[in-house]
C-alpha cells in the first residue's frame, strides 16, 4: 500500500494544500474534488474532520435528480451518502475532535492518476504518536466503483485502537428501503429513481487480516492494541448503481459489481484505474514551456474535464459545476454545448456524442416548449435536469431582499442556436454519419424550424426576433439581438444545408424523417426567406453589430472609474440603471466573433472587439474565456494571456466565495479553448484542419493532441525555433492548413514548417486593455486585482 499512497514525483502533475483555514475549506473540497462523470466525492477531510460538521461530505451521483418539497419545486441533484466516514479511537477518546487537532496536514491532487491523497503527520495523540495516509478515487475504468485507502502507522507509543468505518447522511435526501450490513438501497422522493450501494471492507495489521469487532447497518469496527513501529492497512470499495425506474431495483447489480471489484482486489482497481487515466492523458494533455502557471492551469482545467464526461451515459449531460458541489441545482445550462464540447469532440468523441445524445434525447421536452410558447420546432431548457424540461426559477430573491423574476428560462432562447452549433461542430471533426442520421439532423431541422417560426417579417422588409435575452443577461426584453439573431440565421442555414444532405446520400433516411416531422418544400422555402431577410444590427458604416436595438444609444459608463467595487456592476449602478447603460455582463458580440468568426468581415473583427472589450464588466465566470480567446485569434495575446490567468485563478486561488459550490466547470473548458483555439488558432474546416499560431511571448513551445475524423494528430508550436511540428498518429492523410498554407499531412512522416508569427500578432494592444488592470467582480461579489497597477487611458 505504501506506493499506492506515493503521489506523482513531478510537480507539473500535483496540486498541494497544508493545514487547516475553516474560511478555505469549501474552496479546496470543490479544487480537490474527484469524479468520473458518474460518480463525484468533493474533496472533503475524511478522517481529520472532527466532529464540528453536521452535513457529511457530499457523494453526488449524475442523473440523481429529485424534486424538494419546497416552492419553487424545482429538481435538484440529491447528494447519496457519503461512504468515506472514518473514526478513529484511542482508548475511547476520539483521536481527532477539531480538524485543527492534527499536527499537520497536507492534500495532494494528483492530477495524472485522478487520485486524491492526504497526509497527516505525527498526530500527537496522548502517549501515542500517529502518521495518517489515505487516498481516494472513483474509478475511470468502472464508474460504479470508488476506493479508499488508509494506513495508520504507530510511530511510538501503546495504546488501545478502534477503527470505525461507515456512511454518513443515510437519510439525507434520500427515503431508505434496505439497509444491511453491506448494502443500502434508497429511492428518490417523487422523480422514480433508486440508489444502490455495495460495500466491502477490511483491515490488516502488520499484514495480517483483523476480523471487524463490531458490524451493523453500513458500519464495521475494529479494535486492537498499538505498539511502535505498527502499520495498519483499512481498504474500502464500494459499487454504486443508479436506476431510473422504479420497477428496476439496482441492488442486486451493484452487489454483482462489488463481487468483481473484490475478486480484482484494491490493486486491481487502483491499476485499472491509473490506466484508464493514462489513455486520457494521451488523448487530452496540452504541454506548454515557459509558464509553468500556465502548464498548472491547463493541467487542471484537464483534469476536471476529463472527469466531469461518461460516454456510457446519454441520459445525463454535465451541469455548471460538474459533479463537485451542488450549485445550480446540477442543472445544464448552454455552457455545456459551447465551453465544454469543443474539448470533448477533439480529445474524446465518444464523451462528446454521448453529451450530444442527452440533448436528442430531451428533443421532445424541447418541442413541448416551443409548443407551448406559441412556436413550432424546438426551443431547449435554458436549464435543464434529466428530462429535458425548463427547470430555471421564476423568481429569485436580490441582494436588496426584494423578489426579481428571473426571465432566462422564457427569453434566453439562444440555447437552442447553441446545441446546433455544437452538433455542427460534431459533424464536422467526426463525420459520424450514424449520429447525424439517427440524432444530429433531427436535432438541428427542428431547431431552425423554431427560428423560422420564432422571426417575423415586418414593414421594413426584415424579419425581427423580439423581447430576448442575449448572453449578456443585464439587459432583458431586447429586440434583434446581434448574438441570437446572427447564430438563429446560422442555425436555419445549417438546417437547410443538412436536408440537401440527406437527400444526396441518405434520400431513404430523408424521406423517413422528413415525412415524420411534416417538413416539405414549401416549407423549407419559408426557412430561406427567414434567414435571407434577418435583422442583424450591423452597421455597413463602421462595421459594428449593435448588441441589440438601442444598444447604441444607452448610457457609457467607463469601468474604470469603477475599479475599486467589490461587488458585481448591476449591484453598484442598480438593475434599472444598468439595463439603460451599455454595461454587459459578459461576451456577446465577442461570443459571437468567438463563434462565428466568417460573420465578421475585413477588419470589423478587431473593430467589434476593440468596441465592446471595454464595455463588459465579466460579471460571469465564462467571459473572461472567451475574451481571451478571441483577443488571441485577433493577435492580442498579452491580453490574451491575461485573460487565460484571469480565468484559471477562478478555481485555482481562494479569491471567490462561490468557489465553495463546486469548480466552474465551463471556465476550465474555456481554459483548454484560449490554449487550443487561440493561441494555437486551431479552427475546424470542411476539408481539414488549420492552424494559425499566436503564442503568448513567454510560452517557448505549445504542445497538444486531437482526433478528427479518425484520425489522431500531434501538434508542437515552437516559438524558439519558429516552427510547428505536426504527425499524423492514426489514420489516412489529409490536409492541414497552416498560417494561410496547404500541407498534405501523412503517417509515413512528420511535417515541420514555419510557423512565424503572422503581421498580426504585432498589432498593439488595444487600449481599452487597460481596463482589464481594474478590479473586477465575478459572481459571487468577489473582486480580483487582475495586476499591481490601475492604468487609465
Amino acid at each position: 500500500m505504501d506506493h499506492a499512497l506515493k503521489p506523482t514525483a513531478d510537480a507539473a502533475w500535483v496540486l498541494e494544500a497544508a493545514g487547516y483555514d475553516p474560511l478555505r475549506e469549501g474552496s479546496l473540497e470543490s479544487r480537490f474534488a474527484i469524479s468520473n462523470g458518474f460518480l463525484g466525492i468533493r474533496g472533503a477531510r475524511a478522517i481529520t474532520r472532527g466532529e464540528r460538521w453536521v452535513v457529511p461530505p457530499h457523494t453526488y451521483v449524475a442523473g440523481l435528480f429529485d424534486r424538494p418539497g419546497t416552492e419553487p419545486a424545482i429538481p435538484e441533484l440529491i447528494p447519496a451518502a457519503g461512504w468515506l466516514t472514518v473514526r478513529i479511537s484511542l482508548s475511547g477518546m476520539p483521536l481527532v475532535h477539531h480538524p485543527g487537532d492534527a499536527s499537520s496536514h497536507h492534500m495532494t491532487l494528483d492530477l495524472r492518476r485522478g487520485t486524491l491523497l492526504a497526509e497527516s503527520g505525527l498526530l500527537e495523540a496522548p502517549g501515542v504518536g500517529l502518521r495518517l495516509r489515505t487516498l481516494r478515487l472513483v474509478s475511470l475504468s468502472e464508474r460504479a466503483l470508488g476506493l479508499q485507502l488508509l494506513q495508520l502507522e504507530i510511530v511510538d507509543g501503546e495504546v488501545d485502537v478502534t477503527l470505525e468505518a461507515s456512511f454518513a447522511g443515510v437519510d439525507l435526501g434520500l427515503i431508505s428501503e434496505r439497509l444491511g450490513q453491506d448494502l443500502g438501497v434508497w429511492r428518490t422522493q417523487r422523480s422514480g429513481k433508486s440508489l444502490a450501494m455495495a460495500t466491502a471492507s477490511s483491515l490488516q495489521v502488520d499484514g495480517h487480516d483483523l476480523p471487524a469487532t463490531a458490524i451493523d447497518q453500513l458500519k464495521w469496527s475494529w479494535s486492537w492494541k498499538s505498539r511502535a513501529g505498527q502499520i495498519a492497512c483499512f481498504e474500502r470499495t464500494v459499487a454504486v448503481v443508479r436506476s431510473d425506474t422504479e420497477a428496476l431495483d439496482p441492488g442486486a447489480t451493484a452487489q454483482g459489481k462489488l463481487f468483481v471489484a473484490r475478486h480484482l482486489g484494491w490493486r486491481g482497481v487502483l491499476a485499472k484505474h491509473e490506466r484508464a487515466w493514462v489513455d486520457r492523458w494521451q488523448c487530452s494533455d496540452v504541454e506548454v514551456d515557459g509558464d509553468a502557471p500556465a502548464q498548472q492551469a491547463l493541467r487542471f482545467a484537464i483534469y476536471h474535464l476529463n472527469s466531469a464526461a461518461n460516454p456510457a451515459d446519454e441520459r445525463v449531460s454535465i451541469g455548471a459545476r460538474g459533479l463537485t458541489g451542488d450549485d445550480y441545482h446540477g442543472h445544464v445550462f448552454w455552457d455545456t454545448e459551447i465551453y465544454l464540447l469543443p474539448f470533448y469532440i477533439l480529445t474524446w468523441p465518444k464523451a462528446a456524442r454521448a453529451l450530444l445524445m442527452y440533448r436528442f434525447r430531451t428533443l421532445d421536452a424541447a418541442r413541448a416548449k416551443s409548443a407551448r410558447m406559441g412556436w413550432r420546432g424546438a426551443l431547449y431548457a435554458w436549464e435543464s435536469a434529466d428530462t429535458g424540461a425548463e427547470t430555471t426559477p421564476e423568481y429569485a430573491i436580490g441582494s436588496d431582499r426584494q423578489i426579481i423574476d428571473i426571465l432566462s428560462g422564457k427569453e434566453e432562447q439562444h440555447i437552442s442556436a447553441d446545441v446546433a452549433y455544437a452538433v455542427w461542430q460534431y459533424w464536422q471533426a467526426t463525420g459520424d454519419e450514424e449520429f447525424l442520421r439517427n440524432a444530429g439532423a433531427e436535432i438541428l431541422l427542428e431547431t431552425g424550424r423554431f427560428w423560422a417560426s420564432r422571426v417575423r417579417l415586418e414593414a421594413d422588409g426584415c424579419g425581427h426576433i423580439r423581447d430576448v435575452i442575449g448572453p449578456d443577461e443585464y439587459h432583458e426584453h431586447v429586440d434583434d439581438g446581434a448574438y441570437t439573431n446572427v447564430m438563429a440565421r446560422w442555425n436555419i442555414r445549417r438546417a437547410i444545408e443538412v436536408t440537401a444532405l440527406l437527400r444526396e446520400r441518405w434520400p431513404d433516411c430523408w424521406a423517413r424523417l422528413s415525412s415524420r416531422l411534416g417538413l416539405d418544400d414549401a416549407e423549407l422555402k419559408q426557412w430561406l426567406s427567414a434567414a435571407d431577410t434577418m435583422a442583424t444590427g450591423l452597421e455597413p458604416e463602421t462595421g459594428l453589430y449593435e448588441q441589440f436595438a438601442g444598444y447604441f444609444a444607452l448610457e457609457e459608463i467607463n469601468l474604470a472609474d469603477y475599479a475599486g467595487r467589490s461587488v458585481p456592476m448591476d449591484v453598484v449602478l442598480g438593475r434599472e440603471r444598468t439595463q439603460r447603460s451599455q454595461v454587459i455582463k459578459q461576451a456577446d458580440v465577442v461570443a459571437l466573433l468567438g463563434l462565428l468568426p466568417a460573420e465578421f468581415v475585413g477588419g470589423t473583427g478587431p473593430a467589434n472587439f476593440n468596441y465592446y472589450e471595454p464595455r463588459c464588466s465579466h460579471g460571469s465566470s465564462l467571459s473572461r474565456a472567451m475574451h481571451g480567446l478571441v483577443a488571441a485569434r485577433l493577435g492580442y495575446s498579452e491580453m490574451a494571456l491575461r485573460y487565460f490567468r484571469q480565468t484559471a485563478a477562478i478555481d485555482l486561488t481562494d479569491t471567490y466565495v462561490s468557489m465553495g459550490g463546486g469548480v466552474h466547470i465551463a471556465a476550465l473548458g474555456g481554459v483548454w479553448l484560449t490554449a487550443v483555439f487561440g493561441f494555437a488558432g486551431l479552427s475546424l474546416r470542411d476539408d481539414g484542419v488549420a492552424i494559425d499560431p499566436q503564442l503568448p511571448a513567454g510560452w517557448t513551445s505549445l504542445g497538444f493532441g486531437f482526433q478528427w475524423r479518425g484520425r489522431r494528430l500531434r501538434i508542437r508550436i515552437d516559438q524558439l525555433k519558429g516552427h510547428l511540428e505536426a504527425t499524423l498518429e492514426e489514420g489516412d492523410p489529409m490536409t492541414l492548413v497552416v498560417s494561410g498554407t496547404s500541407h498534405e499531412l501523412r503517417r509515413t512522416q512528420m511535417l515541420l514548417v514555419s510557423a512565424g508569427r503572422s503581421d498580426k500578432s504585432k498589432v498593439s494592444q488595444p487600449p481599452s486593455a487597460a481596463i482589464e488592470t481594474a478590479l473586477t467582480v465575478l459572481p459571487g461579489g468577489d473582486p480580483e486585482r487582475l495586476d499591481g497597477t490601475i492604468l487609465r487611458v
